[in-house]
């Protein structure tokens, strides 16, 4: 198969793949371990596959001053991902590094008195945290020889491919349900490649391309978030990396996660191990939260009710980016919340649109409706004393306000519109 980059139009290399420190694919249940390979279930258990590593050992000083002179987004962090050494060499769209902010005007609306940030994603070339998890499955893709990216996805994703795609230069066909919003659409559509609405639900999509990748048709196909997903995950741990190391190498005492499929709660928690492991942060309790939309929230049943099985829903919420009625991970967030001493809990749809206005007034952030479940839900867990407000917290904003105007549309607009005359002003009371 050939794949073509930005600058070029050839085959792919037939040099052997490489996957940096990467050795193996692990499987999560029964610990078998598979050749490195677009493959995402276990042969044996059929359990969900991730990538293993033998990671450089014996010198975390000499390791973080590597990553201290990397560059600024993710690649700093190429000795801890599955990509090649060279992979600041290839057209990528060189996600990450996005901004901590320090939320005291936040902090002092919701009485936290430990330290408040925001880690803002929606600072990303597409504008949410997916650019990460796709600029991984690409290089994934590259060392596979595919040649077309695909997805399932809920608008996010699908610009994230779409946009990675012509940067990179392979075909994009990207699969969402048929009612997204509007601009989640225009966004996935603007970069020229394959858009496709599927009538139903993200549940419903995901099936759909499950079995595309079964026919001859998906040869040569790379999905994100399918055959390509133990790879696509690992950019999620970046989120991890770049909190610790804007806080001085440290870890902070808790993180406010929200959940779709339950991967990025799940890698977060990953890349924070391994820093602990790697010797790059003291080892210390933290506790990591997760927060779901209530017309969405089946890992916050799971976990309010003690099981430990997550029972599938009928997405019904206004925050359709979070809208995945049976999460993969939910079962694996549940491990999490438990072992760290966190929590799941969710927001409805009208604590949604106040935890973006809640955040745009505060801090200047105009999140997407997940940013609005996360922040609701950081409220939330303090008004009910399941979070500790002396403690230093970070909440994390997945993406960018614009993608969703039409959850703040209807109860934000002009505070007064007037003639262009100074009395006019004064009669509104403005003056």
């Amino acid at each position: 198969m050939a794949v073509q980059t930005a600058d070029t139009a050839t085959p792919a290399s037939t040099a052997a793949p490489d996957f940096g420190p990467a050795v193996a694919l692990s499987c999560r249940e029964c610990g078998e371990r598979t050749p490195l390979g677009p493959v995402f279930a276990c042969v044996s258990c059929f359990g969900p596959l991730e990538v293993a590593y033998e990671f450089p050992t014996g010198d975390p000083e000499g390791l973080r001053k590597r990553i201290e002179a990397g560059p600024d987004n993710i690649w700093r962090y190429a000795p801890l991902l599955p990509v090649p050494v060279d992979v600041t060499d290839k057209p990528n769209l060189n996600p990450g590094f996005t901004k901590l902010v320090k939320a005291d005007r936040l902090a002092a609306e919701l009485g936290v008195t430990g330290g408040l940030f925001v880690k803002d994603d929606s600072g990303n070339p597409t504008h949410s945290f997916k650019d990460r998890v796709v600029a991984i499955a690409v290089e994934a893709a590259r060392n596979f020889g595919l040649t077309t990216l695909s997805c399932s996805s809920t608008g996010n994703l699908a610009g994230a491919v779409g946009a990675a795609a012509v940067r990179a230069g392979f075909r994009s066909c990207v699969f969402i349900p048929h009612d997204l919003e509007a601009g989640k659409v225009v966004m996935a559509a603007v970069y020229g490649g394959d858009l496709v609405g599927i009538e139903g639900t993200y549940d419903d999509v995901n099936r759909f391309c499950s079995e595309l990748i079964g026919d001859p048709i998906g040869e040569g196909w790379g999905f994100t978030n399918v055959n390509l997903r133990p790879y696509y995950g690992e950019g999620s741990k970046t989120l991890a990396y770049e909190i610790c190391e804007q806080l001085g190498w440290r870890l902070p005492d808790n993180i406010i996660v929200p959940i779709a499929s339950g991967s990025q709660l799940t890698k977060i928690d990953k890349g924070l191990q391994e820093l602990i492991k790697l010797g790059l942060v003291e080892e210390k309790p933290y506790r990591i939260y997760g927060a779901q939309a209530e017309g969405c929230s089946p890992v916050s049943a799971a976990f309010k009710a003690g099981h430990d099985v997550v029972r599938p829903v009928k997405p019904d919420t206004i925050a359709k980016s979070l809208a995945i009625g049976n999460p993969a991970d939910g079962p694996y967030v549940l491990d999490i919340a438990r072992r760290t001493g966190g929590a799941v809990e969710d927001v409805n749809d009208e604590q949604v649109v106040a935890g973006i206005k809640l955040l745009a007034r505060t801090e200047g952030i105009f999140a997407e409706t997940a940013g609005g479940v996360t922040i609701g839900v950081l409220k939330k867990l303090i008004e009910t004393g399941l979070l500790d407000p002396s403690e230093e917290t970070v909440a994390i904003n997945t993406g960018d306000g614009l993608k969703t105007l039409d959850a703040v549309a209807p109860t934000t607009g002009p505070t007064a519109v007037i003639r262009p005359s100074l009395d006019a002003f004064r009669e509104a009371g403005l003056a």
